[in-house]
């Protein structure tokens, strides 16, 4: 849809204002601002630049100081385009500044804070908007942004532990790929022709691995490119529909990281779908909302499916409970919400256990695969060291080798 820029003048107070407007044609344009008892002072199509107002997508860092400060702005009382006005100037991220500037010019020009909001989906996702929109029907735009603002705290902070969990042994594994290559390409040769003068047959290990350092030498490009070439058509296999629903139901199958997977896509649902219900987002919609953003496609066809049967007629907890991939114990927490009528409150006992639950076997993974992972690399450097030094611990045999 094209995008117009225009300058108009409000009736009542005769304030100017600087904006753009998306509508199918120009007389389109003018007649919306007509409706919003403003004076066309000038209006253009903007050419050139479809898609700007979308800006880029920000740290969610950022997004979650904007929403907790606006929340206080908000609930303090201070008008919207004052709010944003000032969070703007604050900011120190470009992108978020801008957003922020067109959010405040939209809202300034007529729209609502969710219909601005609704204009850059890369900034805020459908769930943001949703209960921003909820908000604002009920006069609770405030208190939804503070709730808002914790949901997305709450996933920051477990986005933030997931990530230093990992971020230890994969330092180590590439630290331990990058000695092994550097002595297989480097090292081992040496020693390769120190021997090669002994004419003599070399222990086993010792040639394989010679054998296995030359190889790396010769091909090295070829094994590269290799690499590199299976490492994208997995990440493009992974983008298609087949591919996309195997790995995701593969990985929450996973032995210990498969655990966390499955849990950490069924503390986003919970969580996510209390804070909708609480906002009083309509049931069949949070479901499809929550099926957007859970993170897995299994669970999002099994979301999908629930919602089909809750709007025939069944319960929540029914619904979910035909599908395996949602464990007995939250099934029974469901159903014990329904029952006594706080759901929202049960969803959030529930997320907030399972991030417990997340930290713990963290916890544990990285007291578990520190040790493992120096093993693996005193294993891989000293075997090769070994191999190495073997023909010196033998070198009587090979020097003056037996029937010579």
């Amino acid at each position: 849809m094209p995008s117009f820029s225009y300058v108009a003048r409000e009736a009542g107070s005769g304030r100017e204002i600087r904006s753009t407007l998306d509508a199918q044609n120009e007389q389109s344009a003018i007649v919306a601002l007509l409706g919003r008892n403003l004076l066309v002072l000038s209006i253009q199509e903007r050419v050139g630049k479809k898609g700007k107002t979308a800006g880029g997508s920000v740290a969610l860092a950022d997004l979650v100081v904007f929403t907790r400060q606006l929340s206080t702005m908000v609930d303090a009382g201070l008008a919207m385009v004052q709010s944003l006005q000032a969070l703007a100037e604050q900011t120190g991220n470009k992108v978020m500044r801008d957003t922020i500037k067109d959010i405040c010019t939209r809202v300034e020009g007529g729209d609502s804070f969710s219909e601005a909001l609704h204009k850059h989906p890369k900034v805020c996702n459908r769930l943001y908007v949703c209960m921003v929109a909820a908000g604002e029907r009920g006069g609770l735009l405030a208190e939804i942004l503070s709730r808002l603002a914790t949901y997305l705290e709450n996933t920051a902070r477990l986005r933030k532990k997931v990530k230093s969990a990992m971020m230890y042994p994969t330092a180590v594994t590439i630290i331990a790929i990058g000695i092994t290559v550097f002595l297989l390409v480097k090292v081992v040769p040496v020693f390769g022709d120190v021997y090669k003068g002994f004419g003599s047959k070399l222990p086993a290990p010792t040639q394989a691995l010679i054998d296995l350092s030359n190889f790396v030498r010769s091909y090295i490009l070829y094994i590269v490119a290799a690499l590199v070439a299976a490492g994208y058509g997995w990440f493009a296999w992974l983008k298609t529909k087949k591919g996309l629903e195997f790995w995701d139901g593969t990985r929450i199958k996973l032995p210990i990281f498969g655990q966390i997977a499955h849990k950490i896509c069924l503390a986003r649902f919970t969580r996510t779908l209390a804070s909708l219900v609480r906002s009083g987002v309509p049931i069949l919609e949070v479901l499809q909302i929550v099926s957007n953003t859970v993170g897995n496609v299994i669970m999002e066809k099994a979301i999908r499916a629930a919602a089909t049967d809750i709007e025939r007629g069944e319960g929540i907890a029914t619904a979910l409970g035909k599908h395996p991939v949602f464990p007995v114990m939250i099934i029974r927490m469901v159903t014990a919400g329904e029952q006594t009528g706080k759901l929202e409150n049960m969803l959030e006992r529930i997320s907030d256990f399972l991030d417990e639950e997340i930290e713990t076997t963290l916890s544990g993974l990285t007291s578990l695969i520190e040790p493992l992972l120096i093993v693996f690399l005193g294993v891989t450097v000293g075997g090769i060291a070994i191999c190495m030094f073997l023909p010196i611990f033998k070198m009587s045999e090979i020097i003056s080798p037996q029937g010579k």
